[in-house]
């Protein structure tokens, strides 16, 4: 994998899950060259992975190198003028298309200047760059400003068509462009919101088809309807929220990146009370709380509460930018704080104004009640229902938590105590599960070889027989290194990734000790037992190994959560290949 466009996330490996997601996206990815694929929006709330998601996609189409290529612009929260955001638009896709075709990722993140993609075109004999730039710059000189956005946002249904290739248009909050574009170059009075509709036919395009995002789903849908027409873009609703598998695998990957000691019943208990979701994780780890100990019950549920409720913390920092442009919009009324907190406090079900004015005994009447309602389903704080008159919470956990430390106690006469309920979470899913390890098996066997390579790297210094029964060399390691899925050629015997006339292996997890052993695991995360003729192939894998790098000493192990038939723990046994059916240890 290569990643020419810088992904916000930072480190890629930070980005976990989303099976669900791509399964979809890939489906709809693949119909592209075939041209069956209409243009979609990503609807979703702030801070819920989409933009590292559509990058992410951007860096799978350019380093598959197929028939699609992958054009990436994010339209920035930043007053613009229309030639130069034009003219910004136009570089930035050329750069990417070139990086492509040449397959140079410093290209993707070098925004090229309008002489040097001339200067390519000339050299390269390409007159659609030529002519291009030299409308661009004269357009622009004779102030002939729609004409330069034309060029700019027509580039990739030109290109495609002249060059029978398929383009991938991703618009990173597509919303912005009705706000933040002006025609006045000193950016003054008001921006130019029908710009929107410049997409209206290339949103049709099935060889240059668009994917937008938006972080106010409401916003973007107006956007769409107003200017590009219903149907034109599929909506495509993005939850904020991995599973809970996910969600503890990003737990795991924070806490080894930013080197955060936890346990594995501290990472299950973080994951459930952030909800499985990976900014609010993130937060968590990376939380500037003083007295933040992740590897104890109290001390997580602590570093929580601070994350929500703490105005210096980043959680709350976030989120409460959000809400200031809310209340901005509704002028901050306690009423109609009133009614956002009792909506999403009751998001189980719709209400009609009426029904509010009623149950809340709001002094407004029923047309201004609306009005709000319409402005905070607007704002994406609220979910409008199937009729103008229905609304309802959005059912977001996170957003819950917020606007009750936000504004409960201001309306409703009392703080909400954030520590005991989560301190009552935590005692409801320990009894549910009678104790954390029922959880922590069910995870186990999904992300099995990850938690225990995670607890190798955590612990460091051990002896074998502290994860493992019939240990042969009971050596105490000093663990420098752990890798995971390392991929082995029987051909060539040594660890490369698969060669055309080589059978491919892979050991689940490698880890070297400062001594010069290195131990092998099998992971068996399945609840059947483990047969002979796994235990078998895996002696297989040692022994090429073993002859491979002849100056190591080869512990071998094999972990199997289902347990071993009678007859493969026998050729365990013979064969010094030590055993477990658990991972014991915690962080």
């Amino acid at each position: 994998m290569q990643y020419p466009l810088t992904e916000k996330i930072g480190e890629p490996e930070l980005f976990v899950g989303r099976h669900k997601e791509f399964r979809q996206i890939n489906k709809w990815l693949g119909n592209i060259p075939k041209r069956l694929s209409k243009s979609r929006a990503i609807l979703a709330r702030r801070k819920s992975g989409k933009t590292a998601f559509v990058q992410r996609i951007f860096n799978q189409l350019w380093t598959f190198n197929g028939m699609v290529i992958p054009f990436y612009f994010d339209i920035k929260e930043t007053k613009v003028w229309y030639p130069t955001f034009a003219i910004d638009y136009y570089r930035t896709f050329v750069s990417q298309y070139l990086s492509f075709i040449q397959r140079d990722e410093r290209l993707a993140g070098k925004l090229l200047s309008l002489d040097q993609i001339r200067a390519y075109g000339v050299a390269h004999s390409l007159e659609i760059l030529v002519d291009d730039v030299d409308s661009l710059k004269t357009d622009k000189e004779r102030g002939e400003y729609d004409l330069v956005w034309k060029t700019a946002y027509s580039a990739p249904h030109r290109f495609a068509e002249q060059f029978n290739r398929r383009f991938l248009v991703i618009l990173d909050e597509f919303q912005n462009i009705t706000r933040f574009v002006y025609r006045d170059e000193k950016c003054e009075g008001k921006p130019d919101e029908t710009l929107a509709g410049s997409f209206h036919y290339h949103s049709e395009s099935k060889i240059a088809p668009m994917l937008v995002t938006g972080s106010y789903a409401g916003w973007l849908l107006s956007v769409i309807h107003q200017y590009l027409e219903a149907g034109r873009l599929k909506p495509t609703y993005f939850s904020p929220y991995l599973t809970n598998e996910e969600g503890l695998q990003v737990v795991y990957k924070y806490a080894e990146f930013y080197q955060e000691a936890i346990t594995n019943e501290t990472a299950v208990q973080i994951n459930e009370l952030c909800m499985a979701d990976p900014f609010f994780i993130s937060c968590v780890i990376q939380s500037d709380y003083e007295g933040k100990k992740l590897s104890t019950t109290e001390g997580v549920i602590n570093t929580v509460n601070y994350e929500i409720s703490d105005r210096r913390a980043e959680m709350f920092l976030n989120w409460g930018e959000y809400l200031e442009k809310t209340l901005q919009r509704i002028n901050g009324e306690q009423q109609s704080k009133q009614m956002l907190l009792h909506l999403n406090k009751y998001a189980d079900r719709y209400w009609t104004p009426q029904q509010l004015k009623d149950k809340l005994h709001l002094d407004l009447s029923v047309v201004e009640i609306q009005r709000i309602l319409v402005i905070l389903s607007e704002v994406d704080v609220i979910d409008k229902g199937t009729s103008d008159i229905q609304f309802r919470g959005l059912q977001d956990g996170t957003l819950n938590l917020v606007l009750r430390h936000r504004f409960e106690e201001e309306i409703e006469g009392f703080a909400p105590n954030f520590p005991q309920e989560f301190s009552d979470k935590i005692q409801e899913l320990k009894a549910k599960n009678r104790s954390l390890q029922g959880k922590l098996n069910h995870y186990a066997g999904i992300v099995g070889e990850h938690l225990l390579a995670t607890a190798f790297r955590s612990k460091k210094r051990f002896a074998l027989s502290e994860f493992f029964q019939n240990v042969t060399d009971n050596t105490r390691l000093n663990i420098i290194n752990v890798r995971e899925r390392i991929k082995m050629n029987v051909a060539s015997s040594v660890t490369s990734f698969q060669r055309d006339d080589g059978k491919e292996m892979e050991i689940d997890i490698v880890a070297s000790s400062k001594c010069g052993r290195e131990i092998l695991v099998e992971v068996k995360k399945t609840q059947e037992k483990t047969s002979l003729n796994i235990v078998e192939d895996f002696q297989e894998k040692v022994e090429v190994y073993r002859k491979s790098f002849p100056e190591k000493i080869i512990l071998s192990a094999c972990l199997s959560l289902g347990g071993f038939r009678t007859d493969a723990a026998q050729f365990c046994e013979t064969h010094g290949i030590a055993t477990a059916t658990e991972i014991k240890h915690y962080l």
